[in-house]
């Protein structure tokens, strides 16, 4: 409604002054048009607010996730074995009472099958952690499991190049290998 009263205005102006009209329609056509221009660059400028906006919102968050996922990490290689040490306690435990009653017990035969109880339930909680063993006894020689110690003649010829003796056995952790078998190879 303003602009309206203003090119009126502009138009009783113009004929004061000896301005035709394609002249005036001219000059308001150019009004027009910087209007439309300075409504048009506020917009774009609105736009680019936004959108710095937006941008440094994202990359807040993503610094702080950043942050985040390194404390966890962190957190997490301090606590890895944690679980492993607490089921272990209940072995060390009984390694205690053990050591104990050896001090007591003169029976050999019951220190024996003490520890030997020990020694079972130290194995089935590794098993039930994912540690396996390897079996290496009498299978052919492979670079990739085992670790070759020495080499000793055999008499019996199906024994050449196979595992004649386990000086250290090799595990697996949840189906990787995490130690090579230390072996006598035969020749």
């Amino acid at each position: 409604m303003e602009e309206r009263e203003f090119q009126q205005q502009q138009v009783s102006d113009n004929e004061d002054f000896g301005i035709n009209a394609d002249e005036n329609a001219a000059g308001t056509t150019h009004l027009n048009e910087n209007l439309e221009d300075d409504s048009e660059i506020e917009k774009l400028q609105a736009e680019l607010q936004e959108q710095k906006d937006k941008y440094l919102r994202l990359f807040a968050e993503f610094d702080n996730y950043r942050r985040r996922t390194a404390k966890e990490n962190i957190e997490l290689r301090q606590t890895a074995g944690k679980e492993i040490i607490v089921s272990l306690l209940d072995v060390l435990d009984d390694c205690d009472r053990a050591e104990k009653q050896m001090e007591n017990d003169t029976d050999i035969q019951h220190v024996k099958e003490g520890a030997q109880l020990i020694f079972n339930k130290l194995r089935k909680i590794l098993q039930t952690k994912g540690l396996k063993e390897m079996d290496s006894q009498n299978k052919e020689f492979d670079v990739e499991k085992h670790e070759a110690i020495t080499e000793i003649p055999v008499q019996n010829p199906k024994q050449k190049g196979k595992v004649v003796d386990e000086v250290q056995k090799g595990y697996y952790l949840n189906d990787k290998l995490i130690r090579f078998a230390k072996v006598v190879v035969g020749k």
